[in-house]
């Protein structure tokens, strides 16, 4: 205490002796004996810098003995005995921690105290305004409980009881996540709260039985059985299927001859209602929503190279597991189903979300077919002109080095070469990053021929090489798989392979669409949106330049670049019809004068002028940016002209997070019109080609891509443009016209 007392102390603003630390305060204390006493004898001490310093700050250093020193006279109101250890009051404690928000302390504390944890309003779909009586009978999750279904008896029981309800949430258990390969392992069915079952019909002991085959495991019943009976109920119209991500298992299904409709999603029903809040795969929900962490897939199957197909889990184990996932999907249904009507977001539900399934579904199924020879004849081709870039690289360079090593390729660049901006990591190593290399391409080759050469890297390994192992050995075409929940604004997602990321820009990636082609005596037909982004932008913030460009029919980029540099339109060069292009996109996405300069290759000042002459021509963008920003702040979320809500949980932040999410929200009512607008379309695409020889294969942003019999291409394009130019309608009256370019040939690259 009179060490601290002498030495201060910043933090508890105790002031101390100036200039005096902790190490001469001990020595000082150590010699006089107190701090008292050395006070009073401060004039023996040899040093007179320090003895003036006691002297002169007497008043103050015993100012702080007093901060520092426990009052032990205070009288005390509590006794011992009530400072006794003993348990907390559940109900203060729970409360304060749910006000809080601490979730999963609370579950925690209320299970060591054996009490029921209090709901937490926010957890519920939408918010805080969302009612807890909502919620689904909240009955603890008891996996032992779950029925194990052996026999018809038991089988027709959970029929009865399905038929009679009108609804069953189910869940499939296969041998692999790619629909068009996977095997049925068994079903799960719950039609209550804690109420679920599970119907084996594929499990295996993981031995060879005397016939050379795989042992079948016991309490299952025939495959062929089961399917038999669960048919007419998932097919029938006045029965709900529920399921979480129900396209899987309706394609499973499908597989077998099994028609699955109608569906609800609980996992759509979730994107609905809080995209951009969380994620919505089943476990997630469970947990934010069900306060319950759902049997990890990896207890029973492994992880890594060991992993095991579900087929060779034990049944008592897969019981447990499968009929849990029922039970969790019918317990977000019951909660999710009444807040789409409460937070305003039915109709999103309805019409952009719930039907797409059943169309992606038959589109995944059909798939593309691509040409492995023509794969395989790009990738050789990548090869050697990935071996010609490397030859000038090292020439470049001065001497061999591995052009696919970040560590040396950045020696190389700023060791080496001097070349500047050269910025080391964690591990000692430069970047060399696509942004450090685009901006040193300004200045030297070697950076943009080692970019060169990434991107035919990215072709061959991505692509050419990859693809042909996704082509389907029974169709001999590629089935991706579409993700409606992939991004916030309602874009799609393609994955397993993702079609959506072709490069286009260049002519090494348009030559890999050459290698999706059209069967015999059929064409490939590509419908593309004109635009649609920027006459979204126009109509949204009411840009009358831009909408009688758009309404005239002009070249946008041309009027724009008209508008903005005061050229006449029959004067316009490509390269200030380039920069106008690059605005216009950039400006949709929030492109900064850095960004724009680029791009663009041009100084940084210079692009910042196009930018702000951008906004001075056309100040409704501005006013939308503002608006919808501000509108972001308020409420917390953007809206699409369609009605999807789009949060914005950081639009309050502070630093560069704030920054990234105004861009957002400001390109996402923008990108979300446009992705409902073609959601729109698809939906009603299957009933307007019905009786034409043609079948929807891709979608890849703005365009969707058909197979046709040739004969009929031209009728498929007369309809199908009509369905697209018109989708926004009669929901919203586009004040520009929606226009769609179409083409065909006998592949990709052709018709597009």
């Amino acid at each position: 205490m009179d060490v601290q007392s002498l030495a201060g102390d910043s933090v508890d603003n105790v002031p101390g002796a100036p200039g005096i630390g902790i190490k001469t305060a001990a020595l000082l204390i150590n010699e006089f004996g107190s701090l008292e006493e050395l006070l009073d004898r401060a004039g023996e001490i040899k040093q007179p810098k320090r003895r003036e310093t006691l002297i002169d700050n007497r008043a103050q250093i015993e100012l702080s003995k007093r901060l520092v020193s426990l009052d032990c006279d205070m009288p005390m109101e509590t006794t011992l005995e009530e400072l006794e250890v003993r348990d907390p009051d559940p109900d203060t404690l729970l409360g304060f921690l749910t006000e809080m928000e601490f979730r999963t302390l609370t579950r925690r504390i209320a299970d060591a105290l054996k009490v029921e944890p209090p709901a937490i309003k926010d957890e519920m779909p939408g918010g805080a305004e969302a009612a807890p009586e909502t919620a689904p009978e909240m009955l603890p999750f008891d996996t032992s409980a779950y029925e194990h279904v052996q026999d018809r008896a038991a089988l027709d029981r959970w029929i009865a009881e399905i038929r009679e309800l009108g609804y069953v949430a189910f869940d499939t258990e296969t041998t692999s996540l790619d629909e068009m390969v996977a095997e049925l392992v068994g079903v799960s069915l719950s039609t209550a709260p804690g109420k679920a079952c599970y119907i084996p019909v594929g499990h295996t002991l993981g031995t060879d039985d005397l016939f050379g085959g795989t042992e079948r495991a016991d309490g299952q019943m025939p495959l062929e059985e089961v399917l038999a009976a669960l048919a007419p109920i998932l097919a029938d119209e006045s029965i709900l299927k529920i399921g979480q991500n129900i396209k899987y298992d309706a394609k499973v299904l499908a597989n077998y001859g099994v028609s699955v409709h109608p569906i609800d999603d609980t996992m759509l029903m979730s994107y609905a209602l809080n995209a951009g809040q969380h994620g919505h795969g089943m476990d997630a929900l469970s947990e934010r929503y069900l306060g319950h962490n759902p049997i990890p897939i990896k207890d029973l199957i492994g992880s890594g190279k060991s992993a095991i197909t579900f087929d060779r889990v034990p049944v008592a184990d897969a019981v447990r597991y499968a009929a849990e996932d029922a039970d969790i999907t019918l317990r977000l249904w019951q909660l999710f189903k009444p807040q789409l009507h409460r937070q305003q977001v039915t109709s999103v539900y309805e019409t952009l979300e719930r039907p797409l399934v059943p169309v992606l579904a038959q589109m995944e199924r059909t798939g593309i077919k691509v040409d492995r020879d023509t794969l395989s004849r790009m990738s050789n081709a990548f090869a050697q002109q990935m071996a010609g870039l490397e030859a000038e690289i090292h020439e470049l360079a001065g001497g061999p080095f591995n052009v696919g090593s970040p560590k040396q390729l950045g020696e190389i660049l700023f060791d080496k070469m001097g070349l500047p901006g050269g910025k080391t990591g964690k591990t000692g190593a430069y970047a060399t990053g696509a942004d450090v290399l685009e901006d040193l391409a300004t200045e030297h080759e070697l950076p943009r021929r080692v970019l060169d050469w990434r991107q035919i890297a990215k072709l061959k390994s991505t692509y050419t090489d990859a693809l042909q192992d996704h082509i389907n050995r029974e169709t001999g075409r590629v089935h991706t798989s579409y993700v409606q929940t992939g991004a916030n604004t309602g874009r799609l997602a393609s994955t397993d392979p993702n079609l959506q990321n072709i490069p286009v820009r260049s002519e090494e990636g348009r030559r890999i669409r050459e290698a999706f082609v059209a069967e015999e005596g059929k064409v490939l037909v590509s419908l593309d949106y004109s635009q649609i982004e920027l006459r979204i932008l126009a109509h949204i913030a009411g840009i009358e330049a831009l909408k009688d460009a758009f309404r005239q029919g002009q070249d946008i980029h041309a009027a724009t670049a008209s508008e903005m540099f005061n050229v006449p339109l029959a004067e316009m060069t490509p390269d200030i019809r380039r920069q106008a292009k690059a605005i216009n996109f950039g400006v949709i996405y929030g492109i900064s004068g850095f960004g724009l300069a680029r791009n663009l290759r041009i100084p940084r000042a210079e692009a910042q002028g196009f930018i702000d002459r951008y906004f001075e021509r056309f100040p409704g963008i501005r006013d939308y940016m503002d608006a919808t920003k501000a509108f972001a702040k308020e409420h917390g979320y953007v809206q699409t002209l369609f009605g999807r809500k789009i949060h914005t949980p950081e639009i309050n932040a502070k630093g560069p997070t704030a920054g990234f999410a105004q861009r957002a929200a400001i390109n996402a009512p923008i990108q979300g019109t446009a992705a409902d607008v073609i959601r729109r379309a698809m939906i009603r695409m299957p009933d307007a080609i019905e009786g034409l020889p043609a079948k929807m294969l891709l979608q890849v942003h703005d365009e969707l891509l058909f197979e046709v019999e040739a004969g009929a291409a031209d009728k498929l394009i007369a309809v199908a443009k009509e369905v697209m130019e018109s989708a926004a309608e009669p929901a919203v009256r586009m004040a520009v016209p929606l226009i769609v370019d179409a083409g065909q040939g006998a592949n990709w690259a052709e018709a597009h």
